[in-house]
């Protein structure tokens, strides 16, 4: 997959109402597309970056997360993020992206982990279930796109499988080599 070299006029509607222009003047953004609303691996991956989010804004990068659901599921599922999230449930974005779908998301035995991890903390309540239908599949693919203030797009990952995609510590560090 190729991403595209620049993004220009984006604006995109998040589900509190606010309109994050991409790309953004004053930071660097981080363009996350996961799952669905209340996926397992979804809610333990962004964990980790609710818990550094004072980290990630200190290194100027701001946050903005695609879920492939219906605003008024996502919005119940996210309440909590201290960052953007952005209702997509037709996929138009993704495809822009060339961000897939496939059976080999769940398939994947390096998936496995995070999928009984995220799961044992949806049955313990931790994380609240998701719909049991999905109108935009259970199959999606991770993909993270680090988008400079300029437009250009400095750094992207397609995600092999459905808990590949960066960690905080590979975002930073991606935002840091982009630092002249």
């Amino acid at each position: 997959m190729n991403p595209p070299a620049t993004i220009a006029g984006y604006e995109f509607r998040t589900v509190t109402g606010e309109h994050i222009p991409v790309p953004d003047p004053a930071h660097l953004v981080h363009l996350q597309f996961r799952r669905f609303a209340g996926c397992p691996i979804c809610n333990l991956h962004l964990r980790s970056f609710v818990s550094r989010h004072d980290e990630i804004s200190a290194a100027g990068i701001r946050e903005v997360v695609f879920f492939h659901s219906p605003e008024s599921e996502l919005a119940e599922h996210t309440a909590d993020l201290p960052f953007a999230t952005v209702a997509d449930p037709d996929k138009e974005t993704y495809r822009r992206f060339g961000v897939e779908s496939g059976v080999r998301a769940l398939l994947d035995p390096r998936s496995w982990p995070a999928i009984i991890g995220g799961s044992a903390q949806t049955l313990r309540g931790r994380f609240r279930a998701p719909a049991a239908r999905q109108p935009g599949g259970r199959l999606g693919l991770p993909a993270d796109f680090l988008v400079g203030r300029d437009g250009t797009v400095l750094a992207a990952k397609y995600g092999a499988h459905a808990d590949d995609q960066w960690s905080v510590d590979e975002l930073l560090t991606q935002a840091a080599a982009m630092r002249f």
